[in-house]
């Protein structure tokens, strides 16, 4: 829970952010460029991202070839395949997706969230069409202290007004904070998080028998999502899929 000096602080920057904004035009999160319209990204930068649309892996959402049957699935799908039932990402990891998670997570560009959930809600419709709830990817309280807030929940609530599926925010809770990802490979990533979630014992009624979708900003290696995953599904969770912001591509059609 915040403390009152957190939330002063919050409200500060927050007043702060207001009266620049007042002053000066609203600049593109991604380049910088000034906008019309808060909220958006500029031309350039909306011509550079890449939506994700089919074909994809069915298992994973990452882009397949042009020539790939529907419903096929990557190599890694094949290889590993994941705990969760599907991932579902709105646009492919690049320079641009890059610098918008950047901009909200780091650099309190809140007036993004909006955009970035509306395009997560489209690209998972298949998936909140059967979903109960969503579950946002929790921060270490250590980590939500020094950020002030969690962009996964801010993603979730976002989705959660399009969909009108309810947000269950204290389903999980990172127990043991964890080193960045960044620079991780994939089983340092899968290792680093291991055994780092758990489902508190006052939030088992709510996961127990519910389809649930775990929400990210970025899936790389999917390490997280798994681990999200697997605790849900062992706190009896009936099937568990994923929607993100952005996925890191390199799939080989099998």
């Amino acid at each position: 829970m915040a403390t009152g000096a957190t939330m002063a602080r919050t409200g500060l920057r927050a007043a702060l952010r207001f009266a620049v904004d007042a002053i000066l035009p609203p600049l593109c999160p991604a380049c910088g460029r000034p906008l019309t319209d808060d909220g958006a990204v500029c031309a350039t930068c909306w011509s550079r991202l890449s939506f994700i649309a089919r074909p994809y892996c069915e298992r994973l959402g990452i882009p397949l070839p042009h020539d790939a049957a529907p419903g096929a699935l990557s190599a890694r799908a094949i290889a590993a395949p994941p705990a969760f039932g599907r991932a579902r990402a709105a646009v492919l990891y690049d320079d641009v997706a890059g610098s918008l998670v950047h901009a909200l997570k780091y650099g309190d560009r809140m007036e993004i969230a909006p955009m970035m959930g509306r395009w997560m809600t489209v690209a998972g419709a298949e998936l909140t069409a059967r979903a109960d709830a969503l579950v946002p990817v929790p921060l270490h309280w250590r980590r939500l202290f020094a950020r002030r807030f969690n962009q996964a929940a801010a993603l979730a609530a976002v989705m959660a007004d399009l969909s009108g599926i309810p947000v269950l925010g204290a389903a999980l809770t990172r127990v043991r904070p964890t080193p960045q990802q960044v620079g991780l490979t994939r089983a340092e990533r899968a290792g680093n998080v291991q055994s780092a979630f758990r489902v508190p014992e006052a939030g088992r009624a709510d996961v127990r028998g519910r389809r649930l979708i775990v929400v990210d900003d970025v899936m790389t290696t999917g390490a997280t999502a798994e681990s999200c995953a697997r605790t849900l599904l062992r706190a009896g969770a009936s099937n568990v899929d994923v929607i993100v912001f952005a996925c890191v591509s390199g799939a080989t059609v099998v």
